[in-house]
């Protein structure tokens, strides 16, 4: 495990950890069955770190987690992304808004770690154990305000103005209960609607659009949205400060400790204050949020879409995978063009593009065709040897980058020291990311010789990264 000097702290706290189960398994533990052995909790830090994925549920949303021009963002994400690289494994994230499933996928171990926006409760506390706080926010009241000649009634100012109004949260959520309390503080009956559709920001949007005419939010999230939303008022508090905290499944000690030392810690640290910086306070986060090409305010990863799309359907071709490759060769510049001079949004080199009938390699359509074409033919050299098209598109994506000689090289490496010569994943792609070493490039099974293989080898991790976050937040059809 890669741990910066910042970050040894993390690396003592893992050794005392091991450490102090040394000390147990040896002193306390002697008769324990091999079934009990085997009784581990599927969050705990050790399964986590000997599996190298951690298993997180964050929720779809313009603040923790979205696409931006082709980009996964947010700030969950971000803090996820950064907690990941210090454990030195990988994020496997799932995309869930209802909370009900969320606390029955910790409990039940589908998930290691809960990284929303959790107001800590008592009756929580019961399911789930929270980390130290991310942060400390008030719940208030959205709601419009009085425009100009309109019917819309004045801005409540007070709690006591609630009673007999009807207000819509989000199901499951503490803004039912903190309602229900309220309502007995002031002695008169609130109506709460639970809704189990819509997420917090779909209510807040639809209190702007006159929908619904209150719902409840956390006031950070409040005052983000009503840089997007300027008809909103957010100024009717109706709680005391409360911690906002992620959450890990009751009994996960050691993960537990780990994450609130790592908090504590990286909340010190630059790159928190950059991270919070980028999703709350940058004037930047309205216009983002208003572009076409936000996966929630607009749903585009670019303006390429609709012939993506179109040929990916003539071709066979998920247009999200289509758009990753496109996103990373490129960013969407038709006229990008590289060091080795590929070119295009698909960065095709010009004899492939001539070989493949592209008159004009700046041209999307003929661009993107051609770039298609070209991983139809690289898919038909492995079909017959990798039938396992989820596997095979990893060898795909690496000729694409590198050249199909490269790849067969590492092919034969891999079955020479014994590996698998039909998976990628530790198996083949050690050898291409290394074949830039003079024990491999110079072996005698090698054709290509010499290559800077860790280039494709990052390429198809990042493509493949990025086709899930699309495959997460951007419907594949619509």
């Amino acid at each position: 495990m890669l741990l910066n000097q910042k970050y040894r702290w993390i690396k003592k706290f893992l050794v005392a950890i091991f450490s102090s189960a040394i000390v147990l398994l040896w002193g306390g533990c002697k008769n324990i069955s091999t079934n009990e052995k085997e009784k581990r909790e599927p969050s705990n830090m050790e399964a986590i770190q000997d599996s190298g994925v951690l298993k997180v549920v964050i929720d779809y949303n313009s603040t923790n987690y979205f696409i931006y021009r082709g980009q996964p963002m947010g700030y969950q994400y971000e803090l996820v992304l950064a907690l990941c690289s210090d454990l030195g494994v990988k994020p496997e994230i799932t995309v869930s808004n209802d909370l009900g499933e969320t606390f029955e996928g910790i409990k039940s171990g589908r998930f290691d770690l809960i990284a929303k926006n959790l107001t800590v409760t008592k009756d929580r506390k019961e399911q789930v154990s929270f980390t130290k706080p991310l942060k400390q926010t008030r719940q208030v009241i959205v709601q419009r305000k009085a425009s100009p000649g309109s019917s819309d009634s004045p801005v409540l100012n007070s709690t006591l103005q609630l009673a007999g109004k009807k207000i819509y949260v989000q199901k499951s959520t503490s803004y039912y209960q903190r309602l229900l309390h309220l309502s007995e503080e002031i002695g008169y009956a609130i109506e709460v609607v639970e809704d189990s559709v819509y997420g917090v920001e779909q209510l807040v949007a639809m209190v702007s659009q006159g929908e619904i005419d209150f719902t409840v939010c956390d006031e950070n999230v409040a005052l983000l949205n009503k840089s997007y939303y300027p008809n909103l008022d957010v100024s009717l508090k109706i709680s005391f400060p409360q911690n906002i905290a992620w959450a890990v499944r009751k009994g996960a000690s050691q993960w537990k400790e780990f994450l609130d030392h790592w908090i504590i810690q990286f909340q010190k640290t630059q790159k928190y204050k950059d991270i919070y910086h980028r999703y709350f306070e940058s004037p930047r986060t309205a216009g983002r949020f208003n572009s076409e090409y936000h996966s929630i305010s607009g749903g585009k990863i670019s303006v390429f879409d609709p012939l993506v799309r179109e040929l990916s359907l003539k071709y066979g071709w998920d247009w999200r995978l289509i758009s990753s490759i496109i996103y990373h060769e490129s960013t969407f510049d038709p006229e990008a063009v590289s060091w080795e001079g590929a070119a295009g949004l698909m960065q095709l080199m010009p004899v492939t593009a001539e070989s493949l009938g592209v008159e004009d390699i700046t041209d999307p359509r003929q661009n993107i065709e051609g770039g298609i074409l070209f991983l139809n033919w690289l898919n038909e050299q492995f079909a017959s040897s990798i039938p396992d098209s989820t596997e095979r598109i990893k060898f795909v994506l690496a000729s694409y980058n590198i050249g199909l000689g490269h790849v067969k090289d590492a092919q034969r490496l891999a079955e020479k020291f014994g590996k698998n010569s039909q998976v990628w994943d530790d198996h083949v792609d050690f050898y291409l990311k290394n074949k830039s070493s003079e024990k491999y490039f110079k072996d005698p099974v090698v054709r290509w010789g010499y290559s800077r293989g860790e280039e494709a080898y990052n390429f198809v991790n990042r493509v493949i990264d990025n086709y899930l976050h699309y495959t997460n937040l951007i419907p594949e059809s619509t």
